[in-house]
């Protein structure tokens, strides 16, 4: 397929589409992107607020987060399952109408209760039009260039924690923290339009079941890659949930500091997007387990050098770097592997990295009640990335089993060819017995 020309879902070409044309509808995606990685987050900045708001405690109203986070893991499988027969483009606006929906909900939620219920449906959209856009992205480029194309939609939720979330903070604690989400319902509002207006219409999969796009869950790569995810990035959120007493406390920095920090972190997460497009495009699989040993690493030096500043800081940026680089390659791999079930399969390391989310904050909890200090969070998130390099070797075995028995059925359909071959020389055009080392024949027709 040539640099400008579009394909569409199941590999029907579409008309030529100018290198242009493609870029801004890759940027539109990534605008929804953009929009659902500052809600993702913004929550965060504002929660004092938020508990002031509607009357309750700060461990209260951090359950809000976990609501939109429930609401990322149910929705991205059912939606991603149920709407793969349904047009690519209608359904980006269909998720995003819905994501809006969610953040107006959430800017007009009159108590605690309804807040709740209104960030769960917020979540609900989040992964499945990951997915949607991942695929619809892929699809627009040629072969060699999806990888680049998958990691610049997802440029936009990177650059969210660097532009869209600091300045959704701001906004919510000068004007309310209802602000926030007003902004969010602007930048969904936004997306529709853009989509709608310069992203090409694509047909899904008239031919597509739920059964059979759940059927991807049987598949054991796919299961082991979600292990990867859920384990070995929850290492990731071991650190990132207790960055701030690690800059404070451990460190000794002021909480000045600590926006800054952040801002690293965020640069690290928009440069290590921008990696994976071109590592996936390179070799997929050796650069998964490549970005995990990365952040193994990463989490090992931050926690012995996080009371040096300089190198606390230079850490927390290359565990964001790599971290970021594995989530990408994981949504690669997923597509890969998910078989006709593309969608679903991006849809799922959505879920995968909440569900990581969770285990890493949990499990840096744990240690930090114990006692043991705001530096064992980042071993505790090291132990977590060797853990999933379980998986990734169980995945590897199987992968080379598969090869070996490809490689097998190529070389028999190679003997089957040459055996074709010389009988079209020798004008014999009536089956042949190939006889193996037991002696049993095998027909072939030349």
């Amino acid at each position: 397929m040539r640099a400008g020309e579009g394909r569409l879902a199941g590999g029907v070409s579409a008309a030529p589409l100018s290198t242009v044309r493609i870029v801004v509808a890759i940027v539109a995606l990534a605008l929804g992107g953009f929009a659902i990685g500052t809600t993702e987050f913004v929550t965060m900045g504002v929660l004092p607020d938020i508990a002031d708001g509607v009357g309750v405690d700060i461990p209260s109203a951090g359950h809000v987060i976990s609501a939109y986070a429930l609401g990322v893991v149910v929705g991205a499988p059912v939606i991603a399952a149920l709407s793969a027969r349904l047009p690519r483009r209608a359904l980006l606006v269909g998720l995003m109408g819905a994501f809006l929906v969610g953040n107006l909900l959430s800017a007009l939620a009159p108590g605690y209760g309804t807040l709740l219920v209104a960030r769960f449906v917020a979540g609900l959209p989040h992964g499945a039009y990951f997915g949607v856009a991942s695929l619809v992205a892929a699809s627009l480029v040629a072969p060699r260039l999806r990888g680049r194309a998958v990691s610049s939609v997802m440029l936009g939720l990177s650059v969210a924690l660097v532009a869209g979330v600091p300045a959704a903070t701001w906004l919510g604690q000068a004007a309310g923290w209802r602000a926030a989400y007003w902004l969010v319902v602007v930048l969904a509002a936004a997306t529709v339009a853009a989509v709608l207006a310069v992203v090409p219409s694509m047909p899904g999969r008239p031919e597509a079941t739920i059964r059979g796009e759940l059927g991807a869950l049987r598949r054991p790569q796919v299961l082991l890659t979600l292990g990867v995810g859920v384990v070995g990035f929850g290492g990731m959120f071991a650190l990132y949930s207790y960055i701030a007493p690690v800059v404070t406390d451990v460190a000794g920095l002021s909480r000045g500091t600590l926006p800054v920090v952040l801002l690293v972190y965020g640069i690290g997460g928009v440069i290590g997007t921008a990696l994976a497009g071109r590592l996936g495009d390179w070799a997929l699989f050796r650069s998964v387990v490549g970005s995990l040993v990365a952040l193994l690493a990463m989490l090992v030096v931050v926690a012995l050098v996080a009371p040096w500043p300089p190198g606390m800081v230079l850490g927390v940026f290359l565990v964001s770097v790599s971290g970021s680089t594995l989530a990408i390659l994981l949504q690669l791999r997923l597509m890969e592997t998910a078989g006709e079930a593309q969608m679903l399969g991006a849809a799922l390391n959505h879920s995968a990295l909440n569900l990581a989310n969770a285990l890493g904050a949990w499990a840096g909890g744990l240690v930090i009640a114990a006692g043991l200090g705001y530096r064992a969070p980042s071993a505790v998130g090291a132990g977590l990335a060797a853990a999933g390099l379980v998986p990734l070797a169980i995945s590897a075995v199987l992968r080379r089993r598969e090869r070996v028995r490809a490689s097998g059925s190529l070389d028999g359909a190679g003997m089957v060819a040459d055996v074709r071959s010389d009988a079209s020389r020798s004008g014999d055009a009536q089956p042949k017995i190939l006889r193996s080392e037991a002696g049993e024949g095998v027909h072939s027709r030349a």
